[in-house]
């Protein structure tokens, strides 16, 4: 994952994402860990949290959150949200205190923080971005040493079956942004036998005319099948509970989900 999510591109992954409903994909999590979980969700690790996009109003549900991302530019992004969510929180609420969520520099592959949560959450296809299997193992090893038995993972993932029916595409998108507008050319390379998706981000900011920054970044994306999923997550000490499709969890994934949820328990 090095070379991605650098500072130019974390400068501007706010607003390229805005209209993402982090709110209700919240929501959706606190909803799911009632379904599923044994007892009460106090606390939750955000496994790949960026700019805290599930992780603020977690805790503003309430909840003891640790976010943990490898990007230095995407956490300095998330601390500076939270402090000033906390503030207006904390001045909404008569002095009250109000839990901030902790963020941690690590590698989810290889993180031990020497502690366990309630649940884990891995959100925005971020188990995606583990591209080989040994990856994919290190990655769900290390979720399952930070619950106890019994506790909650939550995740979403590209649908192999969506995937390979629709195909990824070309995109140009524009959005306004203050004084400036951000200009950003996605295009897809998809590779069947491999399973992953490489996409091609180049992001222009302009004012008026003027280009006055520039990023070009390659995301390389894994997608997933049924079975694929059941066999690594049991590797890993875990069952899957459910898969369902994002975010009308009450369906079953088919070849229009592009994005399915996935519910894991952790074994004894």
């Amino acid at each position: 994952m090095s070379g991605i999510f650098g500072t130019g591109y974390a400068a501007v992954y706010d607003a390229l994402y805005g209209g993402k409903d982090y709110a209700g994909e919240s929501d959706l999590i606190a909803h799911l860990f009632a379904l599923h979980a044994d007892g009460p969700v106090a606390s939750v690790l955000d496994l790949g949290c960026g700019t805290g996009g599930h992780a603020l109003p977690l805790a503003g549900r309430g909840l003891r959150v640790t976010g943990v991302d490898r990007s230095p530019a995407m956490l300095a992004r998330a601390r500076a949200k939270s402090a000033e969510m906390t503030a207006e929180m904390t001045a909404g609420m008569a002095g009250a205190t109000v839990a901030a969520p902790e963020f941690i520099e690590a590698d989810v592959r290889t993180l031990r923080l020497g502690r366990v949560f309630d649940a884990a959450i891995m959100m925005f296809a971020v188990l995606g971005y583990q591209h080989d299997d040994d990856a994919l193992l290190a990655t769900l090893a290390s979720v399952r040493r930070h619950l106890p038995p019994s506790g909650l993972f939550l995740f979403d993932v590209w649908y192999g079956p969506a995937v390979l029916a629709q195909r990824p595409g070309d995109r140009v998108r524009t959005i306004s942004q203050a004084d400036e507008r951000i200009l950003r050319t996605t295009r897809s390379e998809l590779d069947i036998r491999a399973q992953i998706c490489r996409v091609d981000f180049h992001v222009l900011r302009l004012a008026g005319d003027r280009v006055v920054g520039e990023e070009r970044e390659t995301h390389t994306m894994r997608f997933f099948f049924d079975r694929e999923l059941g066999l690594a997550l049991a590797a890993c000490g875990f069952r899957l509970e459910a898969l369902r499709a994002f975010q009308d969890i009450g369906r079953e994934p088919d070849e229009t989900t592009w994005t399915v949820i996935g519910v894991a328990r952790a074994l004894p």
